[in-house]
């Protein structure tokens, strides 16, 4: 976790250059210093094709098509042999769609859609205040927890850089709402939240398989680890929502997040997590219904619901389903979200897209990341098509059904990480 611009390097030692192959050219990363920081060695080699995330990941950057025409260059091979059956065939189409939905305006920001979210931010927000404030502790405490939740959800589209287009503006909304509404840090999350996007469900590169010592979504990352924390992981289908989503909220809250914004000195990030204590302080810790204890103990219950809701959200559309092993190198663009990502279906009258602000439709998240998410339902069908076409499952279950897989294979790796 650096400051985002981390150089990009071979080995010590080695004079081997690190080169990326996109639209069919090799194009020398091994000096570039990434704004992204190193994700971008995910994908250095000559046999992985970064041209489907380098589109996706910078469908709005005019700088970056002009880092990249900037860097030494060199014509791929002819005729590339195919890393996996059909792979080119997929690609292919993939690359057509894209250009389609594009051509179709798909990717173009929607002013009201933005209004209204943030408009529904501010109004739950008031709402449980004044619920708090009246003495409807627990009704306060729910909505307040579920509007920093949704703070969350919002504050990813800025991170994508898919809700107004403009890439500083969305930007500055998402460290608003991620500071003020969360407490945390938007540029740690974009460090970190790319790496998952490059490559999900893989061993090494996706961060969100770095879960220890709070929870093992794979038995593959917990292999040597000692008597205790077996017994811990052991319990984590248990623990995951009663303790576990509140202490990743809180190391976040009060360790790593803060820790990241002084070594980036990000004064704007710092405002945001100053204006979020201050105006708690306010409200809460200085009003004599509360007072400094009921402060904390009411701090500690709206954060557990927050966060409870945003991360079991999250778990179920990646961390039951299969991981990649580090040194595979096979899986394209187009399979890691067709393989290591799934959607939940939108239930009745839409009521799961709104709780899950269309971040249940990960599968089209993925492949297009840089879409307005409320699009999503609309391509799903195209998405499907195209899967269907090259033999892809396209893994869409209800909501319960995607709970249960979650926590099965929560209870599954604990009992193969104790017992293994």
């Amino acid at each position: 976790m650096g400051k985002g611009g981390n150089k990009i390097q071979s080995a010590p030692g080695s004079t081997e250059k690190l080169e990326v192959l996109i639209e069919n050219r090799y194009y020398d990363v091994t000096n570039l210093k990434h704004p992204g920081g190193s994700v971008i060695k995910f994908y250095a080699g000559k046999d992985i094709d970064a041209s489907q995330a380098f589109s996706n990941f910078h469908i709005r950057s005019k700088k970056a098509q002009a880092m990249l025409r900037a860097l030494p260059n060199r014509e791929a091979e002819s005729n590339r042999p195919e890393l996996l059956a059909g792979q080119n065939a997929l690609l292919k189409d993939f690359d057509k769609l894209t250009k389609e939905l594009e051509a179709e305006g798909f990717f173009k920001p929607a002013p009201l859609h933005v209004f209204y979210r943030v408009t529904e931010i501010v109004v739950m927000h008031a709402i449980g205040l004044y619920l708090l404030l009246s003495g409807y502790w627990l009704a306060g405490i729910v909505v307040l927890g579920i509007v920093s939740g949704r703070c969350g959800w919002l504050m990813h589209e800025g991170g994508h850089y898919s809700l107004t287009g403009n890439i500083s503006f969305d930007r500055t909304l998402q460290i608003v709402l991620y500071g003020v509404g969360c407490g945390m840090s938007g540029a740690w999350w974009r460090n970190q939240h790319n790496k998952h996007h490059s490559m999900p469900q893989k061993v090494g590169h996706d961060v969100d398989l770095d879960t220890l010592p709070l929870v093992a979504f794979s038995e593959k990352v917990a292999k040597k680890i000692g008597i205790p924390l077996k017994v811990w992981i052991r319990m984590q289908a248990f623990t995951f929502p009663a303790i576990t989503c509140l202490l990743v909220a809180l190391g976040w809250q009060f360790y790593l997040h803060p820790r990241h914004i002084l070594r980036i000195k990000n004064g704007a990030e710092a405002a945001s997590l100053f204006t979020r204590y201050a105006a708690w302080t306010y409200f809460i810790t200085m009003n004599p219904a509360f007072g400094l204890y009921g402060s904390a103990l009411t701090y500690l219950a709206y954060n557990w619901v927050a966060a409870t809701y945003i991360f079991m959200n999250f778990a179920v559309s990646h961390t039951h389903l299969p991981v990649v092993a580090k040194e595979d190198r096979t899986v394209d663009w187009v399979r890691y979200a067709a393989i290591h990502t799934m959607n939940v279906k939108r239930g009745p009258l839409g009521c799961i897209d709104w709780w899950m602000s269309f971040l249940n439709y990960q599968i089209e998240h993925h492949l297009f990341p840089s879409m307005p998410q409320f699009r999503h339902p609309i391509v799903s069908p195209r998405v499907k098509a195209l899967f269907a076409k090259h033999g892809l499952k396209y893994d869409q279950r209800n909501y319960i059904e995607a709970m249960q897989a979650t926590f099965e294979n929560l209870h599954t790796v604990g009992m193969d990480v104790f017992y293994g």
